[in-house]
């Protein structure tokens, strides 16, 4: 009976000695790695906007709290906020608030009902991925936008809205350049760039010659007209389709849109696509 008393109190002796042993070194581990918490890093948050949305290269507000408190990042990063906000960060922080060019979503399509041929009607559930899983969407341009509007449902800042003619069109000014169109766009015509590119091309078929303008009005045909015409080493034709090389320093002018038979390459002007021949001309001084 004793030796059965001894086992009984023993078993619990054991296991509260384990777990105060155990208590005692997670309490000294957390004493000695805690890592001390920058008092700046809260405040900083709270004076982000608080939409998580990515924009700046973080994956949310309070990353890039930490990076601007650490100085790996400048308060500008942060394309969501107003200047008013950026130089009460940087006050706070008592850094520069250093200078960011503004960034835009743009759509590498301008075929809308009124330019590209339909071969098909869809009918199913309203998603452009939806529709491009059947066949590519009902457009003749595979490569073309289906209209169906899963940018303008993405967008978290409400800034892109279809038009009339079944094209997202996007509000420059209000623009964040969070990049949810991009992620959003099955054909992935969405590209965010600097909104001082002026030059702009709307097209992304491969395709050349009548094959290209007979599915969409308004298609690139490939004649390198605007490669030829553009500062040389601009503007290079690559799967017929004009690629613009602003990383190479060499000027860019309106004059590479000029020949352009369908409108396919443009000059933008006040933020804004001019997509008839007139309204091009008219915008580069012809």
């Amino acid at each position: 009976m004793p030796s059965e008393l001894t086992s009984f109190l023993t078993a619990p002796a054991i296991m509260t000695g384990l777990g105060l042993f155990f208590g005692i070194i997670l309490a000294l581990a957390s004493r000695l790695l805690r890592v001390e918490e920058d008092p700046r890093l809260q405040h900083t948050e709270e004076l982000l906007p608080g939409t998580n949305c990515g924009a700046c290269g973080e994956p949310g507000c309070m990353p890039f709290a930490e990076a601007l408190v650490k100085g790996a990042v400048q308060p500008s990063g942060c394309t969501v906020a107003d200047s008013e906000t950026i130089e009460a960060i940087a006050d706070f922080l008592g850094v520069d608030a250093g200078e960011q060019e503004k960034r835009v979503a743009r759509l590498h399509c301008a075929g809308g009902q009124g330019q590209a041929f339909q071969i098909a009607e869809y009918r199913g559930f309203e998603s452009c991925r939806a529709a491009a899983v059947i066949s590519g969407g009902g457009k003749g341009c595979s490569w073309g936008c289906l209209g169906l509007g899963d940018c303008e449902v993405a967008c978290t800042f409400d800034v892109i809205h279809m038009n009339g003619n079944g094209l997202p069109t996007v509000d420059v000014e209000n623009c964040t350049a969070c990049g949810d169109c991009v992620e959003a766009c099955p054909k992935d015509l969405f590209e965010v760039v600097p909104l001082s590119q002026k030059l702009f091309v709307q097209c992304n078929t491969p395709l050349e010659g009548e094959v290209a303008t007979t599915l969409c009005s308004v298609a690139c045909d490939a004649c390198g007209r605007c490669a030829a015409d553009a500062v040389t080493g601009l503007i290079e034709m690559v799967e017929n389709l004009p690629r613009i090389d602003y990383g190479s320093g060499l000027p860019v002018t309106p004059v590479a849109t000029l020949r352009c038979p369908t409108g396919a390459i443009q000059w933008l002007a006040q933020g804004q696509f001019a997509n008839a021949p007139a309204e091009r001309k008219q915008a580069v001084g012809g």
